[in-house]
């Protein structure tokens, strides 16, 4: 954030007053990122993001403004704060200053934190779309796509209530970092047919390639040699384990470093976890026995579905261990209840909040048992 201000746009360097609106899972480090370089410049400051993602420095921060805002939503799934927020939003965009400069800043998460719904429509439906979604498996494009039908200022909607020029920058978790998808839309061009003008101005500042690049550069600094898949993988958990497993076990000794979404069709009555739990468990199936692999499952926010686990490090023994602890693995896997026999054997990845939100990482690690 701090890099991209400070090789801004002619558009940003008009020194105009700054009016500031974070919204997503890492719209905390972006307010900051913000404040480090031109905090002398922002007179307004709204931060909508989900619970326990909001980091002290920003909270003190709005302490000391009246003007600073501080808003904590509903993730996965919206609630009443998330329609709560969307008025909030909505308030804040129509008592923009003249003189200010609008910088929204998005990242994933927006979907569910914010949200104002067409008229007829309510919270529960909203709600039960999003658990449908889920439960299904969906993809996070027809996920974002199905919340944009019900909503008021996604799919480029809300570009209508911003009548002067304006920028959005975005932390993509989407694949193809369109900003028509990146939460639902909410800062995307307006298209279509809507009679007025869309006056920002956007750019997408982070991605998965940049995460995947970075843990690539990490491997290939600790000596190892390393394999980077550009294509983002997707679709159900079940395939993707025995894919990425057969690429680590039929190869030579090396890093494999993939990224994307999977997905997981859950039971009525899921238990704990997440798709990255899920998916290394899936992964620790597969794996049973070959104790030259090492296997990482994570999302880059820090959170795992409902959970507060980024995911979870399992070894080609782990399947074994959890055998030995006398719980069922493979009901786990069938219950969508990875996150319980994955913390009986001490393998899940907790990191709280990292302050980004590009999508998950899958990292692969084959040795060469022989000196």
């Amino acid at each position: 954030m701090a890099d991209f201000l400070r090789k801004a746009p002619q558009s940003f360097r008009q020194h105009r007053p700054l009016a500031v609106a974070a919204i997503g899972k890492a719209a905390s480090s972006m307010a900051l990122g913000v404040a480090d370089v031109c905090r002398e410049r922002m007179q307004h400051l709204l931060v909508i993001t989900k619970d326990g993602h909001c980091e002290a420095e920003l909270l003190e921060l709005a302490r000391d403004s009246v003007h600073f805002e501080v808003l904590e939503s509903s993730h996965p799934v919206p609630d009443a704060r998330s329609l709560a927020a969307g008025e909030r939003l909505l308030h804040w965009l129509a008592q923009l200053p003249a003189e200010a400069l609008p910088l929204f800043l998005i990242s994933g998460g927006a979907s569910s934190l914010v949200e104002h719904l067409h008229s007829g429509v309510g919270l529960s439906e909203l709600m039960a779309l999003n658990r449908a979604g889920l439960a299904s498996g969906w993809s996070i494009e027809r996920l974002n796509r199905a919340r944009a039908r019900l909503s008021a200022i996604k799919g480029g909607a809300l570009a209508a209530h911003i009548r002067q020029p304006a920028i959005a920058l975005f932390i993509s978790d989407v694949p193809g970092d369109d900003p028509a998808v990146i939460g639902s839309g909410l800062l995307g061009p307006a298209g279509g047919d809507r009679d007025f003008d869309d006056c920002v101005e956007r750019h997408v500042i982070a991605r998965l390639e940049d995460a995947l690049q970075a843990a690539a550069d990490t491997a290939a600094a600790a000596g190892w040699r390393v394999q980077l898949d550009e294509e983002r993988y997707a679709g159900d958990v079940g395939a993707l384990a025995t894919r990425f497993a057969a690429e680590l076990q039929h190869g030579p000794p090396r890093a494999l470093v993939w990224g994307g979404e999977s997905v997981v069709s859950l039971p009525a009555r899921p238990g704990r976890g997440g798709r990255n739990q899920h998916l290394a468990l899936s992964l620790a199936e597969v794996l049973c026995g070959d104790e030259q692999t090492f296997v990482l499952a994570a999302g880059t926010d820090g959170t795992d579905g409902v959970t507060d686990d980024a995911g979870a490090f399992v070894t080609g023994t782990t399947w074994l261990e959890i055998d030995r602890t006398g719980y069922d693995a493979e009901l786990a896997l069938a219950s969508a209840d990875a996150g319980t026999v994955l913390e009986i054997v001490g393998a899940l990845v907790h990191t709280g909040p990292t302050g980004t939100n590009v999508g998950d990482l899958l990292l692969g690690l084959r040795y060469d048992p022989t000196p």
